[in-house]
């Protein structure tokens, strides 16, 4: 049998209990009393699809579910299409993917594992898409998957989509993360994206802490879990010292004191914090500063450190939310079709985020040309998106749709949270209704959940803290 002829033959009543099924890429054949029942009362309406063998034997190739409920069933006789087949797994295997297709859909897991089968068979990707009609990133993603021992066992066990489970390879060895994940993609879904992203960029910071403290660590720092905060006695900040010479210490004026510690935070931006101390400034000759208690009013309040950490995490998860935004609205821009209320979102835009957009637009509204794609106009270059309506006037509309979504884009930070306006509730409130899934900390700002009060609190990615805070 070729690649581009089906298969042909005759259909034969046969026995249930005389066929024997053949290894299939669905491992289980579940059936519904329901569907025992359909099968009592109408019988096997479709065929099931088999080939016989060299000793006569009827060998059914698709067709497991509808065989075991006849025999469940009781029926004599169900109808066979035999076909003139031979065992060569890799047809065999793609057969049953497009039976079963046809009917009940496999799982991505059952998809994953028959992918894997007919590679293993010497099927390139481009083939195995080819012959069971699936786009080739599908098929790639699949045997990532399943060439993964993590993400292999957590599809078959947790039902997940194969995208899902190819983002827990990124996490094969922080358990913490991978279970957390998983979590949300079996309890809500449509978080996902967000959890994915919140993860990789914790994944980022622990990263580049990692690397700091590593090079601190070998000339000689002692490495902090904690901010000790202005009130530790066993570690005395830098910024409180003053040499015997009553200078401010510095970071080199440290560099051969015994006791000298570090503690390394990294925020939202990337860039690692180091907060130096020593553990017993009067040996090393130092003072502490005294500034008559202007700066330190005392350790903070409970409700003040909680405020603190809801700060500091909703920071960091808006800064992951940006990232899964902005990828979202480039696939949005890359659609041949737009939504059908793009014009009315447009002229929307033009008057509701008119500043925004004036703003965006004098400064070559950079966020506009990243979302479809293309590079940033230069000062003295002609402007390119409209060279791209004019070489491709069926992209107006989307770089009209990219200058307004750009826009406000470019007004939307962590202060978005803080202090919610009516244009950035607007503005996120459209993208859900476009089919974007708003993370918990952009709910905040268009008022769909309640807003945590930061009100008094220090701004996360100040320096330094009152208290033993854990920014990490």
């Amino acid at each position: 049998m070729n690649d581009t002829t089906a298969p042909t033959g005759v259909i034969e009543h046969h026995d249930p209990h005389t066929l024997v099924i053949e290894d299939n890429v669905r491992p289980t054949a579940p059936i519904t009393p329901a569907f025992v029942q359909s099968i009592r009362e109408n019988g096997v309406l479709t065929p099931v699809l088999a080939r016989r063998g060299s000793d006569g034997t009827v060998l059914v190739r698709a067709g497991q579910r509808r065989v075991y409920a006849a025999r469940e069933a009781g029926l004599p006789t169900i109808p066979v299409y035999l076909v003139e087949a031979d065992d060569v797994t890799a047809e065999r295997i793609v057969q049953q993917m497009v039976e079963n297709d046809q009917r009940e859909a496999l799982s991505d897991a059952d998809r994953a594992a028959a992918f894997q089968q007919l590679a293993f068979e010497g099927l390139s990707v481009t083939a195995i898409a080819r012959r069971t009609g699936t786009k080739t990133r599908e098929v790639k993603t699949a045997l990532a998957v399943t060439g993964n021992t993590t993400a292999a066992t957590a599809i078959q066990e947790h039902a997940l989509s194969l995208d899902q489970a190819a983002v827990l390879i990124e996490f094969e060895d922080d358990d913490t993360a991978r279970a957390d994940l998983i979590q949300v993609a079996t309890t809500d879904p449509a978080q996902f994206a967000h959890a994915a992203q919140r993860a990789r960029d914790e994944k980022t910071r622990n990263t580049i802490k990692a690397i700091a403290e590593a090079e601190l660590s070998a000339r000689g720092y002692e490495i902090l879990e904690n901010d000790p905060g202005y009130y530790d006695t066993q570690y005395i900040r830098l910024s409180e010292l003053l040499s015997a010479d009553g200078e401010r210490v510095t970071v080199d004026l440290i560099k051969a004191v015994e006791g000298r510690a570090a503690y390394v935070r990294v925020y939202t931006d990337g860039e690692p914090s180091i907060s130096y101390f020593v553990s017993d400034p009067t040996a090393a000759g130092f003072h502490r500063y005294d500034n008559g208690g202007s700066s330190n009013k005392g350790p903070m309040t409970d409700e003040q450190r909680a405020e603190r950490r809801t700060l500091i995490a909703n920071n960091k998860a808006w800064a992951s939310a940006e990232t899964v935004r902005r990828e979202w609205l480039t696939t949005l821009l890359s659609r041949k079709t737009l939504p059908k209320d793009t014009a009315v979102v447009i002229a929307t835009g033009l008057t509701l985020h008119r500043q925004a957009i004036s703003t965006a637009t004098r400064d070559g509204n950079e966020l506009a040309h990243q979302l479809l794609g293309i590079e940033t106009s230069g000062y003295f270059q002609a402007d390119k998106l409209t060279a791209l309506v004019q070489g491709s006037p069926s992209k107006a509309l989307h770089v009209a749709l990219a200058v307004v979504l750009g826009a406000c884009e470019s007004v939307t930070s962590k202060q978005s949270w803080r202090y919610p306006t009516t244009s950035d509730a607007a503005y996120l409130t459209q993208l859900a209704a476009w089919g974007y899934s708003l993370s918990d900390v952009e709910m905040i700002v268009t008022g769909t959940t309640q807003r945590n009060t930061t009100a008094g609190a220090d701004d996360a990615e100040s320096e330094p803290t009152n208290e033993n805070e854990d920014q990490r």
